[in-house]
């Protein structure tokens, strides 16, 4: 199976529990085609039974259209079409933000010169 991460606009997350199953599903935006949607695209995705709590749990922090990181496996659906199932979700802020960023125009510092013999 293929994995990938994605940032892409939270939306919204539902889950549903009826006798012995748990579901989660993941409501995403994209930028729209400009010929099916205009304003936002809206997918869905669903959540490995693995990561169920931890995903809910993450979305609760979000914001409707905080851009967020999404990893995802991709497996092979109906007529060979990839469906997406997710494994993890984190605010693309607090991914940023754990990265320190160059600033322009900033000097990486250089390595300092071995001593002379």
């Amino acid at each position: 199976m293929a994995r990938t991460t994605m940032e892409l606009a939270f939306i919204s997350a539902e889950r549903v529990q009826f006798d012995d199953v748990k579901l989660v599903k993941l409501f995403v935006g994209d930028e729209p085609d400009g010929e099916k949607d205009l304003g936002i695209s809206l997918m869905s995705m669903g959540v490995t039974e693995d990561a169920l709590d931890e995903v809910w749990e993450a979305c609760k922090g979000f914001d409707v259209l905080e851009p967020i990181r999404v990893t995802v496996e991709i497996e092979r659906g109906s007529k060979n079409a990839g469906k997406f199932i997710v494994l993890h979700v984190e605010s693309a802020k607090s991914a940023q933000a754990a990265k320190p960023a160059a600033q322009p125009g900033q000097q990486q510092p250089k390595p300092a010169d071995a001593p002379k013999a």
